[in-house]
């Protein structure tokens, strides 16, 4: 009984990891596109004719 236990807690424990991990990438990667569209936005911004 206790073997099944560790390993349910192995596996819940990997499981949480993978997940901060995943949540990590999602707002790293919003970051990273909220950046690059602020970027071009300005760089649009500065080729408009007057």
């Amino acid at each position: 009984m206790a073997a099944i236990l560790g390993s349910f807690l192995q596996y819940l424990i990997i499981m949480v990891i993978l997940a901060v991990i995943g949540v990590i990438g999602v707002f790293a990667g919003k970051k990273l596109r909220d950046n690059k569209d602020a970027k071009a936005a300005l760089m649009a911004a500065d080729e408009e004719p007057k």
